[in-house]
């Protein structure tokens, strides 16, 4: 995925300004900085979820195999279905486990020769499968807050996406759900390429390949705060010989 000089408007507020960033295949890229400087913006303009925001609006480009996926003619739900999401919180259906991963491949027509199988392989992917196997038609909401995030990335992979975005994935987890998640994520790098915001910068170096770190921008006259993209190298890199001062700045805790 490439994002060309990227401007992110709700109305006429620009939450974020000149975003250029290109997303290698396989790779696991953080996004970091402080609360209100467009990283969720950015995410969620990757699979077009912006979309569903009333006056929301992106300028510059946005490719993912070289196709803008902005173009007129590109269906906003096959986008979604190639790049998927994973949202701060859990949010499994009100379905049966089983039922919460067969969803996505039967709205969208997927010609499967085994749900059966299709349901344990996202499961197995998700490094749920042992923990569920025996209860599929029991209600998600009955797993603990862990295992429905790891469902929600099996209901992701389930429609067979290229990308995977994780908006702060494991903000609502304790520590032992939140190491899963993150030994998931080295996991599922080898076949998906993986977009992750966090606050956590710790989380960052653990995970991400590259990282990059965004700040924002207040208006002299409205206050008005726009996200801008500071610096985006190896995530080793920017943490231990950061390029610019405003890195070194919030990655030692000055601010933020």
């Amino acid at each position: 995925m490439d994002c060309q000089d990227v401007n992110i408007f709700y109305g006429d507020f620009r939450a974020v300004t000149g975003v250029s960033l290109a997303f290698r295949k396989q790779e696991i890229t953080a996004l970091i900085g402080p609360s209100g400087c467009g990283k969720s913006t950015v995410l969620r303009s990757l699979n077009r979820m912006n979309d569903l925001v009333e006056g929301a609006r992106v300028e510059g480009k946005i490719t993912f195999n070289d196709e803008d996926i902005y173009a007129k003619d590109v269906d906003a739900i096959e986008v979604r279905r190639r790049i998927g999401m994973v949202f701060q919180k859990p949010n499994p259906f009100p379905k049966s486990i089983y039922d919460n991963i067969a969803y996505g491949p039967r709205v969208t027509g997927m010609k499967v020769s085994s749900m059966d199988d299709l349901v344990e392989e996202a499961l197995t992917k998700a490094a749920l499968w042992d923990e569920v196997k025996d209860k599929l038609k029991q209600s998600a909401f009955g797993l603990s807050g862990g295992q429905q995030q790891r469902l929600c990335i099996a209901r992701t992979i389930a429609v067979q996406p290229e990308v995977i975005l994780m908006d702060e994935p494991c903000s609502a987890l304790d520590p032992i759900a939140t190491t899963k998640i993150e030994d998931l994520m080295h996991e599922l790098r080898s076949e998906y390429t993986i977009v992750i915001v966090t606050h956590n910068m710790q989380q960052a170096a653990r995970v991400a390949d590259r990282t990059a770190f965004f700040t924002a921008l207040a208006d002299e006259t409205t206050g008005d705060r726009t996200g801008v993209l500071v610096e985006y190298d190896f995530t080793s890199k920017l943490f231990e010989q950061p390029a610019d001062q405003r890195t070194e700045d919030y990655i030692s805790g000055r601010f933020g």
